[in-house]
């Protein structure tokens, strides 16, 4: 009899061993519930933040979308100066490209010496059509 009692006993405490376990294990999940809770919350605000401040970026793209198009183009002989341009720019790419990456030498320079400019005589204004050049002011 008195084995059964003391089994009896035993199994007593373990059943409130594994009720108190339970119980912190409920505490626990409860407790992950509430920071996910919190958490869903938050995400929830920067989510809404997130997609007024979006709506805010798109009506402004739209607001300047609408700008640009009401805007007149440049004059024909700007976008031809502008075309050459660029095209002069895509031509010299390859001369340039081991000066940048720094690999060559500058390819206005080559291998002798850079050149120089000649020197142009003094001119008057009636040869080009341009108003005559200030003087130089002396200092005071």
């Amino acid at each position: 009899m008195s084995s059964l009692l003391s089994e009896e006993m035993e199994l007593i405490e373990k059943h409130e061993q594994i009720l108190g376990r339970r119980a912190e294990l409920l505490e626990q999940m409860e407790s992950c519930r509430e920071q996910l809770k919190i958490q869903r919350r938050q995400q929830l605000k920067e989510r809404e933040a997130a997609r007024l401040r979006n709506a805010t970026l798109l009506q402004d793209l739209q607001t300047t979308e609408d700008r640009l198009k009401g805007r007149q183009l440049p004059h024909p002989n700007l976008l031809a100066l502008e075309t050459k341009y660029w095209a002069s720019v895509e031509e010299s790419i390859p001369a340039w490209e081991g000066f940048l990456l720094g690999k060559g030498p500058h390819p206005a320079h080559g291998a002798g010496p850079p050149p120089r400019r000649a020197k142009q005589k003094a001119s008057t204004a009636k040869d080009h059509g341009l108003p005559p050049r200030p003087k130089p002011r002396t200092a005071r």
